[in-house]
């Protein structure tokens, strides 16, 4: 098993993140989801009950950069100014920001229907799955289409 990747393919890290905010229903932890391409190929994936319980959808997205990328972190990231609500972020979790005022990361908002990190922070309906699959290069194989393609590389 591996990545190939042609001549001149390019080797951009993109990554997505979110967080659902506190959608366990016993503890109210959020839950960080991100996923990461090296190119357009896809190298990883995760979906991670947070530690500790956000306060706020801002905070869970802030601490779903610790491991990857997310929305309205972007906000606290890019103000010099820290608001007086963040202020009980943990400091752990800054190191993205010195990351994106040193040039080394970018971040950039991305709308739902845009964020591949959706599929690991929250259910969704059948078809935006589904959609979502398709777009991280992933396909939907059958039992029979499995045993296909075991026989074909034994």
């Amino acid at each position: 098993m591996g990545i190939w990747y042609p001549k001149g393919s390019s080797f951009d890290l993109t990554a997505f993140s979110d967080a659902g905010h506190a959608r366990c229903i016993d503890s109210r932890k959020s839950t960080s989801g991100g996923i990461q391409f090296l190119g357009d190929k896809l190298v990883s994936w995760m979906s991670k009950k947070q530690s500790c319980t956000a306060m706020s959808s801002a905070e869970a997205e802030y601490m779903a950069l610790s491991t990857s990328y997310a929305q309205s972190a972007i906000a606290i990231l890019c103000n010099p100014v820290q608001h007086f609500r963040t202020k009980h972020i943990h400091t752990r979790y800054h190191f993205i920001k010195e990351q994106v005022e040193n040039g080394i990361i970018e971040l950039y908002f991305v709308k739902t229907e845009y964020q591949l990190a959706d599929m690991f922070t929250k259910a969704l309906p059948k078809d935006r799955f589904k959609y979502l699959v398709r777009r991280i290069g992933m396909i939907c194989l059958t039992p029979a289409e499995l045993e296909v393609l075991a026989k074909e590389s034994a």
